[in-house]
């Protein structure tokens, strides 16, 4: 976990890499040598932009590649602009966004011979899931237990969002589970 400090910088980082983005078209910049050593851990992160309660933007990584300060810029700055659900953030809607931040753990497999194995094991607010098929692949934060609470739904949803149908199984479909620390 990390200190409020920490996380107040973090969120600073993320809203800073958006304004920048705005006048420069580009990322924020970070210098990784003037940051805690907490900051500067390999980890994967998302960022979820909401304006008035509604889904702005949301980009991450599943899997952790850049220092946690850097991931979080670019994370940001890719949910503002290049999320291609939405057109690109404007200057207007700065005032009305709330960012959030999810710092996601490494995914461990789910061993899983079935849909109904896979429900039995969901941990409801807890997991966030991935399930992988080859070329279909797609994930839900656990802050999407909130509203989608039942298991069932909840991976039934996933899977249209991966591109499959809501009943699709099959025996070399994978999925793996992770938690977050979101603030």
């Amino acid at each position: 976990m990390l200190s409020e400090s920490h996380r107040q910088t973090l969120k600073e980082l993320a809203l800073a890499s958006i304004k920048h983005g705005l006048a420069h078209g580009r990322p924020l910049k970070i210098d990784l040598s003037t940051l805690d050593q907490e900051l500067t851990v390999i980890r994967a992160t998302f960022v979820t932009l909401q304006k008035h309660g509604q889904l702005r933007g949301c980009i991450g990584m599943l899997e952790a590649h850049r220092p946690l300060a850097q991931d979080i810029a670019e994370n940001s700055y890719a949910a503002a602009f290049s999320d291609p659900r939405f057109p690109p953030l404007t200057e207007d809607e700065l005032n009305d966004l709330n960012i959030n931040l999810s710092i996601l753990s490494p995914a461990e497999i789910i061993p899983c011979h079935s849909e109904e194995d896979l429900l039995q094991q969901l941990r409801p607010d807890i997991d966030g899931l991935i399930l992988d098929d080859g070329m279909h692949r797609a994930t839900f934060l656990p802050s999407v237990w909130e509203s989608l609470p039942d298991a069932t739904d909840f991976v039934q949803h996933l899977k249209l969002k991966a591109g499959l149908p809501i009943n699709y199984w099959a025996s070399d479909l994978l999925a793996y589970r992770y938690t977050t620390e979101s603030f």
